[in-house]
């Protein structure tokens, strides 16, 4: 390539606070509109902020956890600007002095060494409201519901670090695993819980000076991120092979084209004439506030999977996979605490767990297959009682019924047939019934092997200790 691309995402993190960030309103979402507001929402003359204590521990945790420092005195701004769904004329943000400064977080993708990406200030701010359009009860016009308003919203703003959509996904994945591992935040991207613009530029091959950036708005799922810039990208470069000007500009992403289109030229600081609120005092935050929540943290994602590899022996690609959630970490590790076999746990739980958990629309949570009930089905199979393919029988029912696996095995007739008599009467009349197929293995053609192994299963109706037949009919093909 003759251009190299330069990316910086701004994160927006809704928090999981029962009421807003300055106010005492609730911020349930899907409420009927504007039922949640109240004079200071609203921007009404007279009403005052009040900061909400939740929030400023959310941020410390988030900073913490992403490597910040935490700044011991920060202030709240206004930042001024129009937009009919921002009842005041004005967005209380942070701009000099947000509460976390100059974190990181390192990724990694597919085939690539780990990339150590910089986070230049994560800080909090209240959200706008919504604009509604197209509402049938008001003739295809447009609404303002300003439930949203005042919302306690992260914004993480990263350092131009990423150089392609894969490291932007890998970045944002990371981020959103961090917030709702600490359950800051429940990270529903499609409710708007974690949305990202994404600012995208191109400079050429070699160069140290960056293009002119366009920002993507409001981009709210991993692949919409990846679509937007890597249409951004080649929408530049084309501009500029064409002899064309990048301008910066704010630009939005339609999913159903895959393609950006613009919205506004892009503001600069100065357009928002940023001033201290003067309704909130400084915010002081204490080293002593500060080790509190640091102690607090729960143990993180990556080290997490650090101590699965090495206390439990896991592969690394288990480790991840088991860690995608908090949840599931804690599922897993109540299962291995029943079950000592860590791999077979995790071999269970990535496999039919996880799939039964798609299929349902089950969260982990609300898994009908207690960690108990799994330790106690994978104890039927280590003991000969079931085999591992009866035990998938088992675990379907167990699922749909809430039984215990030796309930279902006993009411079922399912327990694993080792008699060696019973067995080798089955082989004796599968080879009896397949004579031709006896004399294909013994004339060197051994993938016949498998074809007996079926049959024998199929006849025993999948209760047949595998080991066993295999066993029996090595012997017995061998004549």
């Amino acid at each position: 390539m003759k251009y190299q691309p330069v990316i910086g995402l701004e994160v927006h993190v809704q928090l999981l606070t029962d009421t807003k960030i300055f106010c005492g309103c609730s911020t349930t979402f899907g409420s009927e509109p504007n039922s949640q507001t109240c004079p200071v929402c609203l921007g009404l003359p007279g009403a005052l902020p009040v900061l909400n204590k939740k929030v400023v521990e959310f941020a410390i945790r988030a900073g913490l956890s992403t490597n910040c420092s935490i700044t011991p005195r920060s202030i709240f701004a206004r930042k001024n600007y129009f937009y009919p769904d921002l009842p005041k004329g004005y967005q209380i943000s942070q701009f000099e002095d947000p509460i976390c400064q100059l974190g990181w977080l390192d990724i990694t993708v597919e085939g690539q060494e780990t990339k150590r990406i910089g986070i230049t200030r994560i800080h909090m701010e209240e959200d706008a409201g919504k604009l509604v359009h197209g509402d049938s009860d008001m003739n295809d016009g447009s609404g303002v519901d300003l439930n949203r308003a005042c919302t306690p919203l992260l914004e993480v703003v990263s350092e131009p670090d990423l150089r392609t959509s894969d490291e932007a996904v890998s970045y944002l994945k990371q981020l959103h695993q961090i917030v709702t591992w600490l359950g800051i935040c429940d990270g529903n991207m499609e409710e708007g819980s974690f949305r990202c613009d994404a600012n995208v530029s191109v400079m050429p091959v070699g160069s140290s000076t960056f293009g002119t950036r366009a920002e993507i708005k409001n981009i709210n799922s991993f692949k919409f991120v990846k679509q937007a810039i890597e249409y951004e990208i080649e929408r530049q470069i084309d501009l500029i092979e064409d002899g064309g000007t990048v301008v910066q500009e704010t630009r939005l992403f339609d999913p159903n084209s895959c393609t950006t289109r613009s919205m506004r030229s892009k503001e600069e600081a100065h357009d928002y004439r940023y001033f201290p609120d003067p309704d909130l005092v400084p915010l002081v935050i204490s080293d002593q506030w500060i080790e509190r929540a640091r102690r607090e943290l729960p143990e993180l994602p990556e080290q997490r999977q650090h101590r699965f590899m090495t206390d439990l022996g896991l592969p690394a690609y288990d480790a991840e996979v088991l860690t995608a959630s908090r949840a599931l970490a804690d599922y897993f590790e109540a299962c291995v605490a029943a079950h000592d076999n860590a791999k077979a746990v995790g071999n269970w739980i990535m496999g039919e767990i996880t799939r039964s958990l798609n299929d349902s629309g089950t969260s982990i949570e609300a898994c009908p297959v207690t960690p108990a009930r799994l330790a106690e089905l994978l104890k039927l199979i280590d003991n000969g009682t079931i085999s591992g393919k009866i035990a998938k029988t088992v675990f379907d029912e167990m699922w749909k019924s809430g039984k215990t696996p030796q309930t279902i095995v006993e009411e079922q007739g399912l327990v694993q047939v080792s008699d060696i008599g019973a067995i080798e009467s089955i082989i004796d009349e599968i080879m009896a019934a397949n004579a031709g197929q006896v004399e294909e293995y013994r004339g060197g053609k051994e993938k016949v092997f498998g074809f007996f192994v079926g049959q024998v299963m199929k006849a025993s109706k999948g209760k047949a200790n595998p080991s066993v037949v295999n066993e029996l009919l090595l012997t017995k093909l061998q004549g």
